[in-house]
């Protein structure tokens, strides 16, 4: 039998190889720090410190992982179905216009919890409406969805560009972005999360987005193995001619499923647009999209593991900040690579010890 249909144990599966890609991942970017000059253990320090060493590194982490676990999600409800959703970029970035229009609407007239379910509303419609053309291609026409959303990406960049140039710009401003949000366009900062800890977060923009992203984590857990939808989903992703022939509408699931998708990636938007800089502006996604491939890959396409894994790439990037200021010979291009490195053991090679662990699961089975 091959080593790649062997049942392993869940805690092997989702805990133990995962693990070991991750170790391998730092210590090969060790190696990288150490060929530069600098001490791997120095580094480590600095990275986990400026990134878990204070309130407000806390708050910058979380931050960063605020939007990697909504682009996760993004990643993890279409592969379920079985699509490979690469346009959450490009929803996100679409999503922010359906937010920042709520908040500019409502933010004179009512506080930011009246905004707010607004806001969410608006930036999910905007990304599901983004990803409706795709699904609607994949579906009736047989159109690749990864090929359709990634030329997405960039039609989002140019249409956004052109949205924000010429129409949402505050008159007389050079700058690309809409008016500074009033207070009731704003999500206010979690100051109080770190207060329970006795610790405050400072210039962190950690923002209540963060937890409803817990939220749709526990949404997206229900949907995916508590509904009828989320069966019919899992039943696609697994065998499609098996599904059809079960009675499973395909174009039906298949449409549905990136709508979900790309909801959760538009409602990435409220952190930064709505949290931390209260504007929408220019290229506000910054690569998440991207990253949430990675974060839902590594979690296994799991709430649960997708909360991790944004937590660890949020460590990465408010780490990497640190470190590049501590120690000037790692540059960004440095912390780009030791992003990549995690990335390519934990999401593009992550069964590449799984033939390993078999074995030697096997053999202490049998004893």
């Amino acid at each position: 039998m091959s080593t790649a249909s062997v049942p392993l144990p869940n805690w092997i599966t989702y805990g133990l190889i995962p693990i070991i890609n991750l170790v391998i991942a730092f210590l090969i970017s060790g190696l990288v720090v150490w060929f530069i000059g600098e001490s791997p253990l120095d580094a480590l320090n600095l990275l986990l410190d400026g990134a878990l060493g204070s309130g407000e590194g806390i708050g910058f982490t979380l931050y960063y992982a605020t939007s990697f676990i909504f682009t996760g999600l993004s990643v993890a409800v279409a592969i379920h179905a079985g699509l490979f959703n690469i346009g959450s970029e490009g929803q996100a970035y679409v999503g922010g216009l359906g937010c920042a229009l709520a908040a500019l609407a409502l933010d004179r007239y009512v506080p930011w919890y009246v905004t707010m379910p607004f806001a969410v509303i608006g930036s999910a419609i905007f990304g599901a409406l983004w990803a409706l053309i795709p699904a609607w291609l994949q579906a009736k026409r047989g159109s690749h969805v990864v090929i359709t959303t990634i030329m997405f990406n960039f039609i989002a960049s140019a249409m956004m560009n052109f949205i924000l140039v010429h129409v949402l710009i505050v008159p007389g401003k050079m700058a690309p972005e809409t008016r500074t949000f009033l207070e009731g366009g704003q999500l206010p900062k979690l100051d109080w999360l770190m207060g329970i800890f006795g610790s405050t977060i400072g210039a962190a923009p950690l923002n209540v987005s963060f937890l409803i992203a817990l939220v749709m984590c526990f949404l997206v857990w229900v949907l995916v193995w508590r509904t009828k939808l989320g069966y019919e989903m899992r039943t696609l992703g697994l065998s499609p001619t098996a599904a059809v022939y079960a009675g499973i509408p395909y174009a039906r699931t298949v449409i549905i499923a990136m709508l979900i998708s790309g909801g959760l990636a538009g409602m990435m938007a409220l952190n930064p647009v709505m949290g931390a800089s209260a504007r929408l502006q220019v290229e506000f996604v910054l690569g998440a999209g991207f990253v949430g491939i990675a974060v839902s890959l590594m979690g296994r396409n799991h709430p649960v593991g997708i909360i991790l894994a944004a937590i660890l790439f949020g460590i990465l990037y408010q780490g990497g900040d640190a470190l590049s200021f501590d120690m000037p010979n790692i540059t960004r291009d440095m912390i780009v690579v030791i992003q990549g490195l995690v990335i390519l053991f934990a999401g593009a090679l992550e069964y590449m010890f799984r033939p390993a662990m078999v074995r030697i699961y096997q053999k202490f089975a049998r004893t």
